[in-house]
């Protein structure tokens, strides 16, 4: 990784998120990061930042659908233009689920198979280790996060908007031997999907919480895979720079 690389990041904060804080924290233990907790209507000058987050929680108490009155406010039309722009932009579950509501992500979130909320440790198979968020991971390669979510089950072909487009699948839920399997799909998403990037690479929108993920004291496995996603971050600005 690129010595020195100065990452900027912005987290958004919506009334109801809940991660935020976490998430800033992971964002410290990269070397040289510099992070900003910004309340949804003080984003003024994007350009500021390489990138942007959007925490996980129960934004607006997830009233209408989960993500679905925050998809619809003006920071989004700023952070719709960042993105076009090439900078990155990163939702992590209810996040995800902004990114899917707005469009800069297609398909929906619908609510779990077994209708209930889930809170466990999941498997997850590196389906794609091109982009900005996963180059310090193999391809195919098994990593371990939490997911904490009752609106998780991803659906490719639902759009909310017109403005969908094709999607990179960046990570599936799998068991331990890398299998996708019913009993390893926790919300019946399909294709076991947990992750997607558009095409260009710099949006992604994920279930799992890799800010919870980022010390190996917390993991049932003693692993810490989450920073090593925004490790990636920095990595690929390391290598644009």
């Amino acid at each position: 990784m690129g010595g020195g690389v100065k990452l900027r990041v912005a987290v958004i904060r919506f009334p109801g998120t809940n991660c935020d804080i976490d998430t800033v924290r992971a964002i410290s233990l990269i070397p040289g990061a510099k992070c900003d907790l910004i309340w949804h209507a003080d984003l003024v000058d994007s350009s500021r930042y390489d990138l942007i987050v959007l925490p996980g929680g129960f934004s607006y108490s997830d009233r209408l659908r989960a993500g679905a009155i925050a998809a619809r406010l003006q920071v989004m039309e700023k952070i719709r233009e960042f993105a076009e722009d090439g900078g990155l932009v990163l939702g992590i579950c209810n996040g995800f689920q902004i990114l899917v509501e707005s469009g800069l992500l297609p398909g929906a979130l619908l609510p779990n198979s077994s209708g209930r909320f889930v809170c466990k440790w999941v498997r997850l198979r590196i389906e794609d280790n091109s982009g900005p968020f996963t180059n310090l991971f193999d391809e195919g390669e098994v990593v371990s996060m939490p997911i904490a979510h009752k609106e998780g089950r991803y659906h490719p072909a639902v759009a909310r908007s017109g403005r969908g487009t094709e999607c990179l699948v960046v990570m599936r839920y799998v068991d331990r031997h890398g299998k996708v399997t019913t009993a390893s799909n926790p919300n019946g998403s399909e294709g076991s999907i947990a992750a997607v990037s558009n095409r260009q690479g710099n949006v992604m929108g994920m279930m799992p919480h890799p800010e919870r993920a980022c010390d190996p004291l917390l993991s049932p496995l003693g692993t810490c895979d989450g920073l090593r996603l925004f490790l990636s971050v920095a990595n690929h600005l390391g290598r644009a720079s």
